[in-house]
């Protein structure tokens, strides 16, 4: 009797690796708070003598100032108080908290009246009724990640000080990261804050001409 060949099972095959399930995640921006930002400060990680402002959870190194730069923020400090003495706080480089994770410091701004000038916390953006930033070499910074930052927030209207091309922008009308009324004044013309217009500068006092 002859014994039946029993053919082998057929040698076994790994089956071809399975795709991942998911895709590994995308890298994502640590944003820091308000608080993280003051305690980097305390930390001696920032130092006391930089310029450094948080916008939108990041740590923003800004430039030295230059004489224009703090010549134009003078002019300011030196002409509003005298007619809005009582009515409007004039705050000049010192913080505005637009939110848990931006604290810029802009150049001006013209705050709500308080007796105590606002000496238990920094403004918000409800006590904001002018802001403005000197831009001699950050127009597009300004106009752009602050202008954004300003309108997300609600501030009622932004002039940017743009000396490059000698003109005052203004925006106001905040409409999510937009402002929906824009307005450039030129040399010649008179500029007034929305919520003070009895007050009225010069934009040829602002940005005077260039001088060799």
């Amino acid at each position: 009797m002859t014994t039946p060949t029993v053919a082998a099972p057929p040698p076994s095959v790994a089956p071809p690796d399975s795709p991942p399930s998911s895709r590994p995640a995308a890298p994502t921006r640590r944003r820091f708070t308000v608080a993280e930002y003051y305690a980097m400060a305390e930390a001696g990680i920032l130092a006391p003598d930089e310029r450094v402002e948080l916008l939108d959870g990041d740590v923003i190194v800004m430039p030295p100032i230059g004489n224009w730069h703090a010549s134009n923020v003078d002019l300011f400090t030196n002409t509003f108080p005298a007619q809005l003495h009582g009515r409007a706080v004039v705050r000049v480089q010192n913080p505005v908290r637009l939110d848990g994770n931006s604290q810029p410091q802009p150049d001006v701004m013209l705050l709500r009246w308080r007796d105590d000038f606002y000496r238990d916390g920094h403004p918000g953006p409800a006590d904001v009724l002018l802001l403005i930033e000197v831009s001699d070499t950050t127009v597009d910074f300004d106009r752009n990640e602050k202008l954004a930052a300003y309108a997300a927030a609600g501030i009622p209207e932004v002039w940017i000080v743009n000396r490059p091309d000698r003109r005052i922008e203004s925006y106001a009308d905040p409409a999510g990261d937009e402002y929906a009324a824009v307005r450039h004044y030129d040399p010649g013309e008179s500029i007034s804050p929305q919520a003070f217009p009895d007050v009225v500068l010069q934009v040829d006092q602002i940005i005077p001409p260039e001088t060799d």
